[in-house]
């Protein structure tokens, strides 16, 4: 709204600049027929006048729309840079200040897409705190929600620049590895097992150390026909395989492909 009335206000200033710069030359063109016609000394003093007021006036009319404009120039400067932020927030898990699952959804979507059309790998990692419940039922809420800043902090250590990590929902946290094949990806995936299980810790109010904390993770690749449900159904069965193979440790998608394979007698 303050975009529209900002651009109301200049575009009205630039009809009247293109106003008075009509009237100015209606003045020019009067004042050369004037001239033409006459030849006393005093009516020439008088037409020489005349142009030299008009000619300030328009003069401050533009030095009033220049400075309208440069105005208006770092006002919607500002207005572009503050509806950064709110963009930026409204994508952005407030507590852990990672992606939130819009910004997830519209990143694999597009991240899909370019895996059919170029045929780059993507995979996809998800993870979910330990034991999560206990922390929060043994020492409150604010212990639990520094349980998730300790992780999201520990992802973005591990990650690169085109990875992207999410808060997925609760305690689960999603990272999208574009251009990274299963391999790989399990690799990051476990750095990242790693680096949380060295961070301690330690609760504010009391300096008493809780231990630490550990992760289990899932990961899953795109494969031809896959569909954003699909592979994220696969990611989430290695995440479960993982918690039911006892925690702290990472599952890869050929793990269940291999528990799948029938076995030879």
């Amino acid at each position: 709204m303050k975009y529209a009335g900002e651009i109301d206000q200049v575009m009205a200033m630039i009809d009247a600049a293109i106003g008075s710069a009509a009237s100015y030359r209606e003045a020019l063109a009067g004042a050369k027929e004037e001239i033409a016609r006459t030849g006393n000394r005093d009516q020439l003093r008088t037409i020489v006048e005349s142009l030299v007021r008009a000619t300030r006036d328009v003069e401050v009319a533009n030095l009033a729309l220049q400075q309208r404009l440069t105005d208006s120039r770092q006002e919607i400067k500002t207005l572009e840079k503050n509806l950064a932020v709110v963009r930026t927030e409204s994508l952005t898990d407030p507590l852990t200040t990672l992606a939130n699952r819009k910004f997830f959804n519209n990143a694999i979507h597009r991240l899909i897409v370019e895996a059919e059309t170029r045929g780059n790998p993507l995979s996809v990692v998800l993870t979910d705190i330990d034991h999560f419940k206990n922390f929060n039922d043994s020492y409150g809420h604010l212990t639990g929600d520094q349980v998730l800043r300790l992780v999201a902090a520990a992802v973005k250590q591990e990650i690169k620049g085109q990875d992207i990590a999410a808060r997925y929902g609760g305690e689960e946290f999603a990272i999208l590895l574009p251009r990274t094949a299963l391999t790989s990806a399990v690799t990051v995936a476990d750095h990242i097992r790693g680096s949380v299980m060295r961070k301690e810790l330690i609760r504010r109010s009391s300096g008493e150390s809780l231990g630490r904390v550990t992760i289990s993770l899932g990961v899953a690749t795109w494969r031809t026909g896959d569909t954003i449900s699909t592979l994220m159904e696969r990611a989430d069965a290695c995440l479960y395989a993982a918690k039911r193979g006892g925690r702290n440790c990472v599952i890869a998608e050929t793990a269940l492909d291999d528990e799948a394979e029938p076995q030879v007698a």
